[in-house]
């Protein structure tokens, strides 16, 4: 169904927008929680910890996925994989190995679409880029200095190239300082591989920074690019704002416990959620009555509040007849039997 939903934008003429650095999608990877417990809820799909006051807490939690571009106010939910007690695991299972597995699983059907995947320091591991390489792929991870000391020792005294632009900011102006360096090695070891590295530092009209970030990548750097590579690394962000924010508190009530079940029951609650956040999200790009309604509603909340109480009443032959009712206010025309 996720792939349903990425064929119907395609067909709409909606994946033009996210298209980034000729031609490229975006897709950002990120992990997060959606259940969390310190009474008996729990099921043996649950990871645990132990909290400071003693209490053992439950929680179910997943690395989700979503097309992002810098610029875009929506982003497109993909499949889920979600963080659980694997067969045959003596460790408690992580984001990084539920990655490894959802580019497994998912990558190649994505790989027509020259994905370039976004995601954060713990993502910039070389089995990790590795995974995303065998897949297709190309990676654009974030890098902190902390956790890739070989890199950054290549760094100290190279002739590093650097550039500025001056950005319009409302009403003040602010700069933006680029630097980067090529074929550096990700980490210590003969067999390390070889990345890209760009920074973006962001200085405001008074001189103070209020921003830096350092990435790398397989994608070559130069002065021409190097501007929108480091803005659709920033784009990883969208993931947490545009996607968890908008299903935890714009009225897809993601935390919630709908339902925790025996075994599999929270996951798939969590992945339906997902599914009719991507389908909303393909409808407002490319549906016109779907748009027209959300229009002449107003906002998501009063959206989906309206939709729900007159279905609860009225009977509609087609979808169109639904959406045409939430547009103009007219009531759908009457199912008679036979």
């Amino acid at each position: 169904m996720f792939g349903a939903t990425l064929a119907a934008l395609e067909k709409g003429n909606g994946l033009g927008a996210f298209l980034r650095l000729g031609g490229h999608v975006l897709i950002a990877l990120d992990g997060t929680e959606y259940f969390c417990s310190q009474k008996t809820v729990s099921c043996p799909n649950c990871c645990s910890r132990a909290r400071a006051n003693g209490r053992t807490e439950h929680f179910h939690a997943m690395v989700s996925a979503a097309l992002v571009a810098p610029g875009h106010d929506r982003v497109l939910p993909l499949e889920p994989e979600f963080i659980a007690p694997q067969d045959g695991a003596e460790k408690q299972d992580c984001e990084a190995r539920a990655t490894h597995r959802w580019l497994a699983a998912h990558g190649p059907r994505y790989a027509h679409l020259k994905p370039i995947y976004l995601g954060d320091d713990l993502a910039s591991r070389q089995a990790t880029c590795e995974a995303v390489r065998a897949v297709g792929g190309h990676f654009l991870f974030t890098a902190k200095p902390s956790s890739h000391k070989t890199l950054y020792c290549w760094l100290d005294g190279a002739d590093v190239p650097a550039m500025e632009k001056r950005i319009k900011q409302g009403a003040r102006f602010v700069t933006h300082r680029y630097r980067w360096l090529e074929d550096v090695p990700l980490r210590d070891g003969k067999d390390a591989m070889t990345v890209n590295w760009l920074q973006i530092e962001i200085v405001d009209h008074a001189g103070k920074t209020t921003y830096r970030n350092s990435f790398v990548t397989d994608l070559a750097v130069t002065k021409d690019n190097v501007a929108e590579l480091a803005a659709c690394a920033r784009a990883r962000w969208k993931i947490e704002n545009e996607s968890f924010n908008t299903l935890k508190t714009k009225g897809y009530n993601l935390e919630q416990n709908f339902g925790h079940g025996q075994q599999h029951l929270s996951a798939v609650l969590a992945t339906m959620n997902l599914l009719a956040f991507a389908m909303h999200t393909a409808a407002d790009l490319v549906d016109e009555a779907w748009k027209a309604a959300r229009v002449a509603v107003g906002s998501r909340q009063r959206f989906f509040e309206d939709l729900r109480a007159i279905t609860t009443y009225l009977v509609f032959p087609t979808w169109g007849h639904l959406i045409e009712t939430l547009r103009a206010g007219q009531p759908p025309p009457v199912v008679r039997d036979g």
